[in-house]
């Protein structure tokens, strides 16, 4: 399995990619589709499901900054709100504060 969010052609060359039989190509989700999947994700990570603070993260780290959503994004979000909370000793919620860390610690670009 190969898997990329760069274009293929432009990492290697025809023969490598001809090798690979199945390609599949994944879209980013819509605004709806990613707001179903941080409630389906949710109760997986034993958070409770919070739309207001759903709304906060897309109004406040998303639409400001012009994010794409991406399929990824609500597991590994919610993974980091469910280690913060573990490591402050609280039950995993979602906050502003939680969503901001999260968010923060989840797309640092280290350099």
């Amino acid at each position: 399995m190969f898997s990329t969010n760069l274009e293929p052609k432009d990492l290697v060359d025809d023969a490598f990619l001809r090798r690979i039989p199945y390609k599949i190509e994944v879209e980013n989700p819509t605004e709806v589709e990613f707001r179903k999947l941080f409630e389906i994700m949710s109760p997986k990570f034993d958070i409770p499901f919070n739309q207001r603070a759903l709304d906060y993260l897309i109004t406040t780290h998303y639409k400001p900054v012009n994010r794409p959503f991406r399929c990824c994004h609500p597991r590994n979000i919610l993974l980091q709100v469910r280690n913060f909370c573990h490591y402050k000793k609280r039950p995993p919620t979602l906050t502003k504060e939680t969503l901001d860390f999260a968010v923060a610690n989840y797309f640092a670009v280290m350099g």
